[in-house]
């Protein structure tokens, strides 16, 4: 057993990257279990001893001053030693498994369907593991069959009674790794994706950049004649995908954001993130989208706030600001100018930050949110701000009841 036991160390060692001092030691704790059940019956107190010879394989036991050399033992002590190399072998393959998921977090990685349950998919990593896709992190237009090779982004890794791949097609970051595949230039860095808004199962907007100006980023991840988009649609089964071009002039940025609509102006509150986007009638419904999705994406994609209006109603808006009696035509053009183009805007706006404005102090500036909450008020559109002095009363009121 002695050159057996040996080989099969080593063998395990090259192999499966096991310790063969940690087998070793392993093997030796478990005799030592196996010879105090039979010292309990041979020699019952006795203290009992192992030693392992790492170089020649040796396996010596002593329990008190006595060495065992029974077959008996000899038999126990090899099914021991198996049994311990194959419990070893299994948590190595184990933590292996976990250890090289582990890395992927965040990554991608291609599996085979293997079963369809209620509430997951489950693939077949490449014969070493199991990936499970909650139906919650699948997309709206997944529809897979047994044996099918589909990719999922790495969602989590946990060991949870084994090794868990939690695996999703849903996340964002199978978009941005999806290109990652089919750009060379993003993946080796010279066009960069800057942001990414994603609505699995209907449109994503990926936001990029080029660090080349000879490169076109948007041309780079269209490919030839839309070749490699198509196939990261395929891959979504069909989801559709809007290229944005990034800019630092967030204005221009925005523009692109909402493409295909024509943008006529941009007003950008630059301290809350807001931009109110004006465009013609016509474009109205392309610029906001289906439900409101164009819109919604292009604020994720860009990380403003962004409200949509139409030429005419801000007209309309305007007009009725200038309705209000501290307010005239010079002293309207300063407030649309700094983004107070309705009259809501203004009776939701600080007193503060309204007197900084040219031609305001801060009794105008209260004066003109007085009005502007009155008027919205008369429609209904918010209930009146009750005056100091009957909030007041309505205290005494109430601690006279008391």
């Amino acid at each position: 057993m002695n050159k057996e036991f040996l080989t099969v160390l080593e063998q395990l060692e090259r192999e499966k990257g096991l310790d063969k001092s940690l087998l070793i030691d392993a093997v030796k704790q478990a005799l030592i279990v196996a010879a105090k059940k039979i010292a309990k019956i041979t020699a019952p107190g006795a203290d009992v001893k192992v030693e392992i010879d790492p170089a020649k394989g040796d396996i010596k036991v002593w329990v008190g001053e006595n060495e065992v050399v029974s077959k008996e033992f000899g038999r126990i002590a090899a099914q021991t030693a198996r049994q311990v190399i194959i419990q070893k072998i299994r948590e190595a393959e184990k933590d292996n498994i976990y250890n090289e998921f582990k890395n992927k977090e965040g990554d991608i990685v291609s599996g085979i369907v293997y079963r369809l349950e209620k509430k997951a998919v489950i693939l077949d990593l490449m014969g070493k593991a199991e990936g499970i896709v909650p139906h919650s992190f699948l997309s709206p237009m997944d529809r897979f069959r047994l044996g099918e090779r589909v990719k999922a982004f790495v969602y989590e890794v946990k060991k949870d009674k084994g090794t868990q791949i939690i695996l999703s097609r849903k996340h964002e970051g199978l978009v941005k790794k999806l290109f990652e595949l089919e750009v060379p230039e993003i993946f080796e860095g010279i066009v960069e994706v800057k942001s990414i808004a994603r609505e699995a199962g209907e449109r994503t907007k990926i936001a990029v950049f080029s660090k080349d100006e000879k490169v076109d980023g948007v041309g780079a991840c269209v490919g030839i004649r839309g070749s490699r988009v198509k196939n990261i649609i395929e891959e979504l089964r069909g989801e559709k995908i809007d290229i944005v071009r990034w800019n630092s002039d967030i204005k221009e940025f925005i523009k692109a954001s909402l493409a295909p609509a024509v943008v006529s102006r941009i007003e950008l509150d630059r301290d809350n993130k807001r931009a109110k986007v004006l465009v013609n009638a016509d474009q109205l419904s392309i610029a906001i989208g289906k439900r409101g999705q164009n819109v919604r994406l292009a604020s994720r994609v860009v990380g403003w706030e962004i409200d949509v209006r139409s030429k005419e109603a801000m007209e309309e808006e305007a007009k009725a600001m200038l309705e209000l009696k501290s307010i005239g035509k010079k002293l309207g053009a300063v407030l649309v100018e700094a983004g107070y183009g309705n009259v809501v805007s203004l009776a939701r706006a600080e007193a503060d930050k309204l007197s900084e404005l040219k031609g305001i102090g801060k009794k105008k500036a209260a004066q003109i949110i007085e009005e502007a909450r009155a008027a919205l008020a008369h429609k209904n559109e918010i209930p009146p701000k009750a005056a100091p002095v009957e909030e007041e009363k309505k205290v005494q009121e109430s601690e006279g009841e008391k």
